[in-house]
């Protein structure tokens, strides 16, 4: 008991030190999780393998913690967005390694580096790290300023087991650098305001964090995490996370339930019209009950979750929020055929750091909010029309107050006119909300032609109601990805193929605080395939290649920023144990 209350007054005293720190310093039901497409070339994916140690006493099989650190997708700017990959068939009897390096360089002038290395001082304890590199010098032809961008991070951890819990403690550090390179083509500008343009932006991550799992207990522990973001303008955003999950019985039965403690504070230097600066701040504390009842072929969830929220943004307010989590499955046909359906919502804390993962081309001048999903409907089948073919088709109505949306800000220069900002030239982003409804249907399928071959693919198609803004902001309708992995004896290959149709964004032109233009911009589909293939000379040395924009076509993912070309990438794998 008294290691438990240990670790507890740790990972509080840690929690508190962090958030104290000086303010200016510096992502059962069958539910798809639709976001805002972004455009990393996507690294080859590890997970963690272990095999399972038997204790010298006792004979139960050692419980593993599982590991929040995992290879990142690489954010490149440039490259299309990737959707997730199946995973290719894994010969069991091949010898498992717990750690790697991985080194690449394609054109470009993009090198790539990954090491993840790991080591047991005792069966009950482990010490490893990630570490992740990738950058690229640009290229991309008829772009006026600076396209690089770097994108590096370092990931440690510390677990130990103990007889009655397990604890770990996390920490980690990443540093982006990229360029608002996106100049409108409606404005020729002047050689000397190009010149004069400081384009760069830079971003800065830190982040602290903690694992509690008790084997034993009605508190099964939780997780925290404390993270400072910052940028190259004199952001920052300090983000608290806390999540404890207790279990109790009721009846024969048992009640799983999560608490969320999440407090937020931001500010920016200055509003983008430059007549204040923007602070931000939210607390939240919640809880979320729910209940599981199995019956033959039935499954049912009932939960819900309940909130409080206070935020000091303009328009935000205290309140009280309650959401449905209710979703069952009925087994019609074994193995043939399922359906599903259920209700869910919930409050979604927007922050700085999010967006810019999703586009790192935003302004330093954004407004924060929180999404309330008021409620997600949805109902599907899924299951096998064959032994080898599987199947999902699905139906949601969604509801949400304060969609975020990416819309490009105005420009505040003609050309001539001469700006002090590297953002303010009509290549950046700000933040649009809205109350949209969704309407969404989605269809995945895939087929195992045999042990080495694998296809399929999805679609995913959205029609949006809106309030007040005339358009769904850089969100497509239409969405559609085709995969083929194939993997035989030493040889490994794969292809994914991508569709985005268009999209829509508004181009305005405002000096000295006039309206001077303004047009609505249609953002065309495209096709994107991506090549991958390799060889394993032996089971620690594997050799890869990638071909990411075959066609290499010139599209743009956001208004403005045209995407690099053909991309050849190519590298080494090596796999070791201590």
């Amino acid at each position: 008991m008294k290691k438990q209350i240990t670790i507890l007054i740790l990972l509080l005293v840690t929690t508190m030190s962090f958030s104290q720190k000086k303010k200016k310093d510096t992502i059962g039901t069958e539910v798809i999780n639709v976001v805002k497409p972004y455009t990393p070339t996507v690294s080859d994916a590890f997970k963690i393998k272990k095999s399972p140690e038997i204790r010298d006493v006792e004979l139960n099989i050692k419980r593993q913690i599982q590991y929040t650190i995992f290879s990142i997708p690489v954010a490149s700017t440039f490259t299309p967005s990737k959707g997730k990959a199946k995973v290719l068939r894994v010969d069991p009897s091949a010898p498992v390694y717990d750690n790697f390096v991985t080194a690449g360089f394609g054109n470009f002038s993009s090198p790539q580096i990954e090491v993840f290395a790991h080591t047991n001082s005792t069966r009950y304890n482990d010490f490893g790290g990630f570490f992740n590199y990738h950058s690229s010098k640009g290229g991309i032809e008829d772009v006026l300023l600076d396209d690089d961008f770097l994108d590096t991070r370092l990931d440690m951890f510390y677990k130990q087991e103990e007889s009655d819990f397990d604890w770990q403690l996390n920490g980690g550090v990443r540093f982006q650098k990229y360029n608002w390179y996106g100049l409108p083509e409606q404005i020729v500008f002047d050689p000397d305001i190009v010149d004069s343009l400081n384009e760069t932006q830079k971003y800065t991550n830190i982040y602290l964090g903690g694992i509690l799992d008790y084997k034993d207990s009605f508190f099964k522990g939780g997780t925290t995490e404390l993270s400072r973001f910052t940028d190259d303008e004199g952001s920052t955003e300090t983000h608290v996370l806390i999540q404890p999950k207790i279990e109790f019985p009721i009846a024969s039965e048992y009640i799983n339930a999560n608490v969320r403690l999440e407090y937020l504070k931001g500010d920016f230097f200055m509003n983008y019209a430059r007549t204040a600066n923007i602070e931000y701040s939210f607390f939240t504390v919640g809880f979320n009950p729910n209940f599981e009842v199995l019956r033959d072929n039935l499954t049912i969830n009932l939960g819900a979750d309940i909130l409080y929220s206070s935020g000091t943004a303009e328009g935000e307010e205290s309140k009280i929020y309650a959401y449905p989590k209710v979703n069952a499955s009925y087994v019609l046909i074994d193995e043939v055929l399922t359906a599903y359906a259920g209700i869910i919502g919930g409050l979604h804390q927007n922050t700085f750091n999010d967006f810019t993962n999703e586009n790192p081309f935003v302004s330093p001048t954004l407004s924060i909010k929180r999404t309330d999903e008021q409620y997600n409907g949805f109902v599907g089948f899924k299951g096998k029309l064959a032994s080898n073919i599987g199947y999902n088709f699905k139906a949601t109505y969604k509801s949400e107050n304060d969609k975020p949306f990416f819309k490009l800000n105005p420009s505040k220069t003609e050309g001539i006119t001469v700006i002090t900002k590297g953002y303010e030239a009509g290549n950046s982003f700000q933040i649009a909300y809205d109350n949209v409804e969704t309407l969404s249907a989605f269809a995945e399928i895939s087929i195992d032609f045999s042990k080495e071959l694998k296809v399929g693919g999805t679609v995913e198609f959205n029609t949006y109601s809106k309030d007040t803004i005339a358009e769904a902001w850089n969100l497509p309708e239409l969405k559609a990805t085709v995969f083929a992995n194939y993997n035989r004896d030493k040889w490994f290959a794969g292809a994914n193929l991508f569709f985005e149709g268009e999209r829509k964004d508004e181009f305005s032109l405002v000096v000295t605080n006039v309206l001077m233009d303004d047009e609505v911009l249609t953002l065309g589909n495209y096709v994107d395939l991506n090549l991958n293939g390799g060889y394993k000379f032996t089971d620690k040395l594997t050799a890869f290649a990638k071909v990411n924009n075959v066609f290499n076509s010139s599209y743009q993912k956001f208004a403005n920023f045209k995407v690099q070309g053909l991309q050849v990438f190519g590298g080494i794998t090596y796999k070791f144990d201590f």
